[in-house]
Protein backbone atom coordinates (compact mmCIF):
# COMPACT_ATOMS: atom_id res chain seq x y z
CA UNK A 1 0.00 0.00 0.00
CA UNK A 2 2.93 2.15 -0.36
CA UNK A 3 2.40 2.56 -4.39
CA UNK A 4 2.82 6.28 -5.11
CA UNK A 5 0.29 7.43 -6.85
CA UNK A 6 1.32 10.77 -9.76
CA UNK A 7 -1.15 13.43 -10.41
CA UNK A 8 -2.03 15.63 -13.18
CA UNK A 9 -3.99 18.50 -12.50
CA UNK A 10 -6.13 19.99 -15.31
CA UNK A 11 -7.22 23.42 -15.27
CA UNK A 12 -4.69 25.67 -13.27
CA UNK A 13 -7.48 27.34 -11.60
CA UNK A 14 -8.08 28.67 -8.05
CA UNK A 15 -9.29 25.54 -6.68
CA UNK A 16 -6.59 23.70 -8.57
CA UNK A 17 -4.06 25.13 -6.26
CA UNK A 18 -5.87 24.59 -3.55
CA UNK A 19 -5.80 21.15 -4.17
CA UNK A 20 -1.92 21.27 -5.46
CA UNK A 21 -1.01 22.71 -1.86
CA UNK A 22 -2.94 20.15 -0.36
CA UNK A 23 -1.10 17.14 -2.51
CA UNK A 24 2.27 17.87 -0.72
CA UNK A 25 0.68 16.75 2.56
CA UNK A 26 -0.67 13.38 1.29
CA UNK A 27 2.13 11.10 1.73
CA UNK A 28 2.56 9.10 -1.02
CA UNK A 29 1.32 11.53 -3.62
CA UNK A 30 3.39 13.36 -6.51
CA UNK A 31 1.97 15.47 -8.56
CA UNK A 32 3.59 15.61 -12.25
CA UNK A 33 1.98 17.24 -14.68
CA UNK A 34 -0.43 20.07 -15.30
CA UNK A 35 -2.01 20.93 -18.15
CA UNK A 36 -4.32 23.92 -19.74
CA UNK A 37 -5.12 25.55 -22.66
CA UNK A 38 -3.13 28.87 -21.73
CA UNK A 39 0.53 27.12 -22.04
CA UNK A 40 1.47 30.34 -20.00
CA UNK A 41 -0.91 29.48 -17.44
CA UNK A 42 0.22 25.96 -17.19
CA UNK A 43 3.39 27.20 -16.52
CA UNK A 44 2.54 29.66 -13.70
CA UNK A 45 1.19 26.64 -12.09
CA UNK A 46 4.04 24.79 -12.74
CA UNK A 47 6.45 26.58 -11.73
CA UNK A 48 4.57 27.28 -8.53
CA UNK A 49 4.28 24.17 -7.42
CA UNK A 50 7.75 22.76 -8.68
CA UNK A 51 5.74 20.24 -11.54
CA UNK A 52 8.15 18.77 -13.78
CA UNK A 53 5.69 18.34 -17.51
CA UNK A 54 3.87 21.05 -18.30
CA UNK A 55 0.83 20.42 -21.01
CA UNK A 56 -0.34 23.51 -23.18
CA UNK A 57 -3.59 20.98 -23.79
CA UNK A 58 -6.12 18.96 -21.95
CA UNK A 59 -5.37 16.61 -24.69
CA UNK A 60 -1.89 16.15 -23.59
CA UNK A 61 -2.38 16.02 -20.24
CA UNK A 62 -4.26 12.36 -20.68
CA UNK A 63 -2.15 11.65 -22.70
CA UNK A 64 0.99 11.79 -20.30
CA UNK A 65 1.92 8.19 -19.61
CA UNK A 66 3.39 9.65 -16.16
CA UNK A 67 -0.26 10.33 -15.06
CA UNK A 68 -1.81 7.90 -13.07
CA UNK A 69 -4.61 9.70 -12.37
CA UNK A 70 -5.70 13.29 -13.13
CA UNK A 71 -7.81 15.92 -10.86
CA UNK A 72 -10.35 18.35 -12.57
CA UNK A 73 -10.97 21.83 -11.40
CA UNK A 74 -12.33 23.69 -14.42
CA UNK A 75 -16.26 24.75 -14.42
CA UNK A 76 -18.90 22.67 -14.07
CA UNK A 77 -19.97 22.64 -17.57
CA UNK A 78 -16.74 20.84 -19.08
CA UNK A 79 -16.57 18.26 -16.53
CA UNK A 80 -18.15 16.01 -18.19
CA UNK A 81 -16.03 16.69 -21.69
CA UNK A 82 -12.45 16.66 -19.55
CA UNK A 83 -13.80 13.94 -17.43
CA UNK A 84 -14.50 11.26 -20.32
CA UNK A 85 -11.37 12.65 -22.25
CA UNK A 86 -9.12 11.60 -19.32
CA UNK A 87 -10.94 8.21 -18.44
CA UNK A 88 -10.45 7.45 -22.10
CA UNK A 89 -6.85 7.78 -22.08
CA UNK A 90 -6.20 5.48 -18.97
CA UNK A 91 -6.22 8.23 -16.10
CA UNK A 92 -8.55 7.74 -12.54
CA UNK A 93 -9.92 10.63 -12.39
CA UNK A 94 -11.39 12.96 -9.08
CA UNK A 95 -13.58 15.86 -10.58
CA UNK A 96 -14.59 18.43 -8.48
CA UNK A 97 -18.32 18.59 -7.56
CA UNK A 98 -21.21 19.08 -9.07
CA UNK A 99 -19.75 16.06 -10.56
CA UNK A 100 -21.62 17.16 -13.62
CA UNK A 101 -24.21 19.77 -14.58
CA UNK A 102 -27.49 17.53 -14.65
CA UNK A 103 -27.57 13.57 -14.14
CA UNK A 104 -27.62 12.53 -18.01
CA UNK A 105 -23.99 13.96 -17.90
CA UNK A 106 -23.33 12.05 -14.68
CA UNK A 107 -24.42 8.98 -15.78
CA UNK A 108 -22.14 8.99 -18.67
CA UNK A 109 -19.30 9.62 -16.81
CA UNK A 110 -19.97 6.66 -14.61
CA UNK A 111 -20.44 4.50 -17.43
CA UNK A 112 -17.16 5.56 -19.11
CA UNK A 113 -15.27 4.89 -15.42
CA UNK A 114 -17.01 1.70 -15.49
CA UNK A 115 -15.64 0.87 -19.38
CA UNK A 116 -12.26 1.27 -18.93
CA UNK A 117 -12.19 0.09 -15.30
CA UNK A 118 -11.20 3.03 -13.66
CA UNK A 119 -11.68 5.15 -10.50
CA UNK A 120 -13.94 8.01 -10.77
CA UNK A 121 -15.01 10.09 -7.96
CA UNK A 122 -16.50 13.27 -7.07
CA UNK A 123 -14.58 15.33 -5.35
CA UNK A 124 -16.88 16.01 -2.16
CA UNK A 125 -14.26 16.87 0.18
CA UNK A 126 -16.29 17.45 2.99
CA UNK A 127 -17.26 13.67 3.11
CA UNK A 128 -13.62 13.35 4.04
CA UNK A 129 -12.79 15.24 6.83
CA UNK A 130 -12.59 14.17 10.56
CA UNK A 131 -15.10 16.24 11.63
CA UNK A 132 -17.92 14.90 9.40
CA UNK A 133 -16.20 11.15 9.81
CA UNK A 134 -16.71 12.18 13.81
CA UNK A 135 -20.43 13.17 13.04
CA UNK A 136 -20.59 9.92 10.77
CA UNK A 137 -19.67 7.95 13.95
CA UNK A 138 -21.91 9.97 16.41
CA UNK A 139 -24.62 9.16 14.84
CA UNK A 140 -24.00 5.14 14.36
CA UNK A 141 -23.37 5.30 18.16
CA UNK A 142 -26.69 6.73 18.66
CA UNK A 143 -25.83 9.80 20.42
CA UNK A 144 -28.76 12.13 19.10
CA UNK A 145 -31.10 9.55 18.37
CA UNK A 146 -31.75 9.12 14.90
CA UNK A 147 -31.49 11.85 12.78
CA UNK A 148 -34.85 13.35 11.83
CA UNK A 149 -34.10 16.88 10.73
CA UNK A 150 -31.48 18.93 9.25
CA UNK A 151 -30.51 22.59 7.81
CA UNK A 152 -28.15 24.47 6.59
CA UNK A 153 -27.38 27.78 4.90
CA UNK A 154 -24.60 28.78 2.74
CA UNK A 155 -24.19 32.14 1.65
CA UNK A 156 -22.19 35.13 0.68
CA UNK A 157 -22.00 38.07 -1.49
CA UNK A 158 -20.38 38.28 -4.80
CA UNK A 159 -20.41 41.06 -6.90
CA UNK A 160 -22.83 40.53 -10.15
CA UNK A 161 -20.49 39.75 -12.97
CA UNK A 162 -22.91 38.20 -15.89
CA UNK A 163 -19.16 36.58 -17.52
CA UNK A 164 -18.05 35.21 -14.37
CA UNK A 165 -18.57 31.43 -13.28
CA UNK A 166 -21.16 31.70 -10.58
CA UNK A 167 -23.59 33.77 -13.13
CA UNK A 168 -22.56 32.66 -16.47
CA UNK A 169 -25.35 30.09 -17.24
CA UNK A 170 -22.70 28.68 -20.21
CA UNK A 171 -20.08 28.23 -17.46
CA UNK A 172 -23.05 26.11 -15.20
CA UNK A 173 -23.24 28.88 -12.90
CA UNK A 174 -26.15 29.04 -10.21
CA UNK A 175 -25.88 28.74 -6.53
CA UNK A 176 -27.68 25.42 -6.50
CA UNK A 177 -24.72 23.76 -8.57
CA UNK A 178 -22.16 26.02 -6.47
CA UNK A 179 -23.22 25.86 -3.15
CA UNK A 180 -26.31 23.83 -2.73
CA UNK A 181 -24.69 20.51 -3.46
CA UNK A 182 -22.99 20.71 0.08
CA UNK A 183 -26.12 21.05 1.99
CA UNK A 184 -27.80 17.83 -0.34
CA UNK A 185 -24.80 15.65 -0.37
CA UNK A 186 -25.17 16.53 3.78
CA UNK A 187 -28.66 15.65 3.29
CA UNK A 188 -27.85 12.65 1.14
CA UNK A 189 -25.52 11.51 3.81
CA UNK A 190 -27.89 11.33 6.90
CA UNK A 191 -31.27 10.69 4.91
CA UNK A 192 -30.70 9.38 1.13
CA UNK A 193 -32.83 10.79 -1.71
CA UNK A 194 -35.41 12.76 -0.67
CA UNK A 195 -39.49 11.25 -2.48
CA UNK A 196 -40.84 14.72 -2.26
CA UNK A 197 -39.27 18.48 -2.62
CA UNK A 198 -40.16 21.77 -2.38
CA UNK A 199 -38.46 25.37 -3.61
CA UNK A 200 -37.81 28.41 -4.34
CA UNK A 201 -35.70 30.66 -6.58
CA UNK A 202 -34.40 34.53 -7.35
CA UNK A 203 -33.07 34.11 -10.64
CA UNK A 204 -30.38 36.82 -11.54
CA UNK A 205 -30.49 38.53 -14.46
CA UNK A 206 -28.47 36.23 -16.63
CA UNK A 207 -30.93 33.38 -16.35
CA UNK A 208 -29.61 31.48 -13.30
CA UNK A 209 -30.21 31.24 -9.59
CA UNK A 210 -28.53 33.61 -6.94
CA UNK A 211 -30.56 32.61 -4.34
CA UNK A 212 -32.84 29.50 -3.61
CA UNK A 213 -34.46 27.82 -0.85
CA UNK A 214 -35.10 24.02 -0.75
CA UNK A 215 -37.49 21.56 1.76
CA UNK A 216 -36.93 18.05 1.27
CA UNK A 217 -38.72 15.08 2.96
CA UNK A 218 -37.04 11.78 2.97
CA UNK A 219 -38.50 8.08 3.10
CA UNK A 220 -38.80 7.51 6.45
CA UNK A 221 -40.14 11.26 6.81
CA UNK A 222 -36.73 13.03 8.03
CA UNK A 223 -37.25 16.90 7.00
CA UNK A 224 -34.34 18.41 5.25
CA UNK A 225 -34.17 22.32 4.74
CA UNK A 226 -31.40 25.18 3.02
CA UNK A 227 -30.87 28.07 1.57
CA UNK A 228 -28.08 29.21 -0.44
CA UNK A 229 -27.15 32.35 -1.97
CA UNK A 230 -24.73 34.84 -3.86
CA UNK A 231 -25.86 37.78 -2.76
CA UNK A 232 -25.73 37.69 1.51
CA UNK A 233 -23.36 36.43 3.97
CA UNK A 234 -25.12 33.71 5.91
CA UNK A 235 -24.04 32.02 9.25
CA UNK A 236 -22.80 29.39 7.14
CA UNK A 237 -23.59 26.48 10.14
CA UNK A 238 -25.69 23.15 9.92
CA UNK A 239 -27.62 21.54 12.50
CA UNK A 240 -28.59 17.98 12.40
CA UNK A 241 -31.56 17.04 14.95
CA UNK A 242 -32.57 14.00 16.95
CA UNK A 243 -34.94 13.10 19.42
CA UNK A 244 -31.89 12.94 21.71
CA UNK A 245 -30.52 15.81 21.16
CA UNK A 246 -28.29 17.94 18.26
CA UNK A 247 -25.25 18.12 16.29
CA UNK A 248 -23.78 21.53 15.07
CA UNK A 249 -21.52 22.19 12.57
CA UNK A 250 -19.69 25.23 12.58
CA UNK A 251 -19.09 27.76 9.99
CA UNK A 252 -18.08 27.03 7.65
CA UNK A 253 -20.34 23.68 7.31
CA UNK A 254 -18.32 22.71 4.36
CA UNK A 255 -15.35 22.87 5.76
CA UNK A 256 -16.08 22.25 9.32
CA UNK A 257 -13.36 21.68 11.99
CA UNK A 258 -15.43 21.94 15.22
CA UNK A 259 -19.01 20.72 15.93
CA UNK A 260 -20.98 20.72 18.94
CA UNK A 261 -23.29 17.93 20.55
CA UNK A 262 -26.43 19.00 22.80
CA UNK A 263 -28.14 16.61 24.68
CA UNK A 264 -31.81 16.71 25.65
CA UNK A 265 -31.18 18.76 28.68
CA UNK A 266 -29.43 21.60 26.81
CA UNK A 267 -25.75 20.41 28.00
CA UNK A 268 -23.10 21.08 24.71
CA UNK A 269 -19.66 19.73 24.63
CA UNK A 270 -18.10 21.08 21.27
CA UNK A 271 -15.50 18.98 19.92
CA UNK A 272 -12.61 20.59 17.59
CA UNK A 273 -11.44 17.92 14.58
CA UNK A 274 -8.65 20.26 12.79
CA UNK A 275 -8.19 19.41 8.85
CA UNK A 276 -5.22 19.41 6.94
CA UNK A 277 -4.06 20.89 2.95
CA UNK A 278 -7.06 23.14 3.58
CA UNK A 279 -9.29 20.15 3.88
CA UNK A 280 -8.78 18.31 0.50
CA UNK A 281 -5.89 16.45 1.96
CA UNK A 282 -7.99 13.87 3.12
CA UNK A 283 -10.00 13.33 -0.11
CA UNK A 284 -6.66 12.75 -2.08
CA UNK A 285 -5.15 9.91 0.56
CA UNK A 286 -8.39 8.02 0.46
CA UNK A 287 -8.98 8.44 -3.43
CA UNK A 288 -5.32 6.90 -3.32
CA UNK A 289 -6.28 4.13 -1.16
CA UNK A 290 -8.92 2.93 -3.27
CA UNK A 291 -6.74 2.97 -6.57
CA UNK A 292 -4.01 0.95 -4.63
CA UNK A 293 -6.56 -1.19 -3.55
CA UNK A 294 -8.04 -1.92 -6.89
CA UNK A 295 -11.48 -0.52 -5.61
CA UNK A 296 -13.53 1.51 -8.49
CA UNK A 297 -15.90 3.22 -6.02
CA UNK A 298 -15.97 4.86 -2.85
CA UNK A 299 -17.69 3.88 -0.43
CA UNK A 300 -17.89 7.26 1.45
CA UNK A 301 -18.54 8.99 -2.11
CA UNK A 302 -20.18 6.36 -4.14
CA UNK A 303 -21.05 6.77 -7.88
CA UNK A 304 -24.72 5.75 -7.00
CA UNK A 305 -25.27 8.29 -4.47
CA UNK A 306 -23.54 11.23 -7.05
CA UNK A 307 -26.26 9.92 -9.36
CA UNK A 308 -28.90 10.42 -6.80
CA UNK A 309 -27.88 13.72 -5.89
CA UNK A 310 -27.42 14.90 -9.55
CA UNK A 311 -31.11 13.60 -10.15
CA UNK A 312 -32.49 15.86 -6.97
CA UNK A 313 -30.85 19.13 -8.03
CA UNK A 314 -32.38 18.52 -11.34
CA UNK A 315 -35.69 18.10 -10.23
CA UNK A 316 -35.27 21.18 -8.21
CA UNK A 317 -34.08 23.66 -11.34
CA UNK A 318 -37.19 21.90 -13.13
CA UNK A 319 -39.05 23.79 -10.14
CA UNK A 320 -37.58 26.88 -11.62
CA UNK A 321 -37.71 26.32 -15.31
CA UNK A 322 -33.80 26.81 -15.04
CA UNK A 323 -32.29 24.84 -18.63
CA UNK A 324 -28.74 25.21 -18.80
CA UNK A 325 -27.42 26.07 -23.06
CA UNK A 326 -25.92 22.95 -23.15
CA UNK A 327 -29.02 20.73 -22.12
Amino acid sequence: MTQTIRWGILGPGAISQAFARALGEAAGAELVAVGSRDAGRAAQFAADFNIPNVHGSYQALAEDPQVDAVYIGTPHAFHEDHTVLCLDHGKHVLCEKPLAINATQARRMADAARSHDLLLMEAMWTRFLPAIVAVRALLAEGAIGRPRMMAAEFGFAAPYDPDSRLFNPHLGGGALLDLGIYPLSLASMLFGAPVEISSYANLSPTGVDQEAAVQMRHSQGELAQFTVAFTLEARNEAVIWGREGSIRLHAPFWGCERITLRDRAGTEDTRAYPHGGEGFTHEAVAFMDLIRAGDLDSPVMPLAETLAIHGTMDAIRAQWGLKYPME
